[in-house]
C-alpha cells in the first residue's frame, strides 16, 4: 500500500494521503513523498491535496513520542516545514479538499494551501499544547493573517474543534459543501483554474506570498526550539495520553 497516492484528473494533479489507520497523520517519508510530487507538478494547471479513508490530515504522527528519537524527530519537523514550504513554492494553485479531520499539522496544510473546500463533514483545530507540542509552521503565525491574531491564538492554545461550516466564518476554507459533492465542486475549481493564465497564475501565487516569507523565521526559530525541547516530560506524557485516548497530566508550571 501506498502511504501517498499521485493521479492526474484532467487538468490538475491529486495528492491523496493514504494512511487511515492513523488518520493520514505523516511520518518523514510520506512528507518526503508529497513534497516530490508537488515540486514536480508544474505541468498541470493545479494541484489537489486530500485524504483517504474519510479523514484528511492528522499532521505529524505521534506514534514515537513518548519515547522520541532526537534524529527522527528533527527530520519530522524539518519534513513537515519542507512540505508547506513545497506547497507555497509549487507554481500552481494548490487546493485542500478537506475530507474530514483536519488536526494539528493537518490543520496548517490547510493554512498553506491557496485555496480550501471542505466537506460538511470536515473538521478543523489544532493539537500542540494539549499533545506536547506547538504549532509553528503556520498556526501560530500566518494563520494570524488569515483569521486574525485572537482567533488563531484560540485555536492554538485552546486545541478545540471546529465544524466546517465555522472555519468557513472563521476565513480558514472558501466554500463548505455537502460530503457527497467535495470532489465533483473541487473539479469544477480546477477547471475553472485552467482557464487562466499560468503564467500571471504563478505571478499572482508569489506575490501572495508576502505574509509566508515574512513568518518565515518564525518557523525555523519555532522548530529550533521544538529540536532543544525533545524528550522533555510535556511532550512525553502528551504523546502517551494521546496514544492512550485519555486526558494528559503535565506537569504543573514552574
Amino acid at each position: 500500500m501506498s502511504d501517498v497516492i499521485v493521479t492526474e484528473r484532467g487538468t490538475a494533479l491529486w495528492i491523496q494521503l493514504n494512511r487511515p489507520e492513523r488518520r493520514n497523520a505523516y511520518d518523514a517519508a510520506m512528507a518526503g513523498a508529497v513534497t516530490e510530487a508537488l515540486e514536480q507538478a508544474s505541468s498541470y494547471y493545479s494541484v489537489v491535496i486530500t485524504g483517504s479513508g474519510g479523514s484528511f490530515c492528522a499532521g505529524g504522527a505521534l506514534i514515537d513520542l513518548s519515547n522520541p528519537d532526537v534524529p527522527s524527530m528533527r527530520g519530522l519537523y524539518q519534513g513537515s516545514l519542507r512540505l508547506f514550504d513545497a506547497v507555497r513554492n509549487c507554481p500552481r494553485p494548490v487546493i485542500a479538499a478537506v475530507n474530514g479531520a483536519a488536526a494539528g499539522g493537518g490543520n496548517e496544510l490547510v493554512v498553506a494551501c491557496d485555496l480550501a473546500i471542505a466537506a460538511r463533514s470536515a473538521t478543523f483545530g489544532q493539537t500542540g499544547p494539549r499533545v506536547g507540542s506547538a504549532p509553528v509552521t503556520g498556526a501560530t503565525n500566518v494563520m494570524g493573517v488569515q483569521i486574525g491574531e485572537k482567533r488563531a491564538k484560540e485555536l492554538s492554545m485552546l486545541c478545540r474543534r471546529y465544524p466546517a461550516e465555522r472555519a468557513m466564518e472563521l476565513g480558514l476554507v472558501n466554500e463548505v459543501v455537502d460530503d457527497e459533492l467535495l470532489e465533483e465542486t473541487v473539479e469544477a475549481w480546477c477547471a475553472e483554474l485552467a482557464q487562466m493564465s499560468p503564467r500571471y497564475l504563478e505571478i499572482t501565487k508569489i506575490s501572495s506570498n508576502v505574509w509566508w516569507n515574512a513568518a518565515r523565521d518564525s518557523f525555523t526559530n519555532g522548530l529550533g526550539m521544538l529540536v532543544q525541547a525533545i524528550a522533555a516530560p510535556d511532550m512525553a506524557e502528551g504523546a502517551a495520553a494521546f496514544m492512550e485516548k485519555r486526558k494528559p497530566s503535565f506537569p504543573a508550571p514552574e
